[in-house]
């Protein structure tokens, strides 16, 4: 099944491609078996594959879950930063499981702010600090929108915003109900996805 979503997004030809947690759930091994590694080294992005810790990376065990993503060919954003094509920021967060994660301030204080700001936090609480930072984009995960109705009701109460878009000033939120699921294999009343998001940035002369 995950072949097929590789293939999906293989086709949408993408620069990059970003990946807000969750991806391993209670213990790499089983993603071992199934050689989940190379199905991931098949996605193909001009700047790369990059991804965050969500909690259940902590639940599986962080380096093991870590070790696996690099396998994967998967470059791993743990409170830090990469620049771009010395054009934009991808800010990865770690998860708010740990911690002593650092603040959005801590992460972006010496950046260059002329430059677009993206960051990767898994799950999409206190949105009011992504306004205050001046992100332009914050990408998440961790909601799945609830996957089951009525549970999709909950998650809307629980979260700013349990799916879809946000705009907080001048910053661009998007939480993904993403591709997989939790718990039994189904949903009802949510879609899995992925986002294509399509960002015309103006290098500075």
């Amino acid at each position: 099944e995950f072949e097929q979503w590789v293939q999906l997004i293989n086709k949408e030809n993408p620069d990059i491609v970003l990946i807000a947690g969750d991806v391993i759930d209670n213990h790499p091994r089983l993603l071992y078996e199934q050689n989940m590694a190379q199905t991931f080294k098949r996605l193909k992005a001009k700047y790369g594959v990059y991804a965050v810790l969500g909690n259940h990376e902590y639940i599986s065990g962080a380096s093991k879950s870590i070790d696996f993503l690099k396998e994967a060919g998967v470059i791993v954003l743990r409170d830090s930063i990469v620049c771009i094509d010395d054009t934009f920021y991808i800010i990865g967060r770690d998860d708010r499981t740990n911690t002593a994660r650092k603040s959005i301030e801590e992460l972006t204080d010496t950046l260059d702010k002329s430059k677009p700001l993206i960051m990767l936090d898994h799950q999409p609480y206190h949105l009011e600090e992504v306004e205050k930072n001046n992100i332009d984009l914050q990408l998440s995960g961790h909601t799945h929108h609830g996957q089951i109705l009525p549970i999709s009701w909950i998650t809307n109460r629980m979260y700013e915003k349990s799916h879809g878009y946000l705009k907080k000033g001048n910053s661009h939120i998007y939480v993904s109900s993403g591709i997989g699921i939790w718990g039994g294999k189904f949903r009802i009343g949510t879609q899995s996805e992925y986002i294509v998001i399509n960002l015309n940035i103006k290098r500075n002369p």
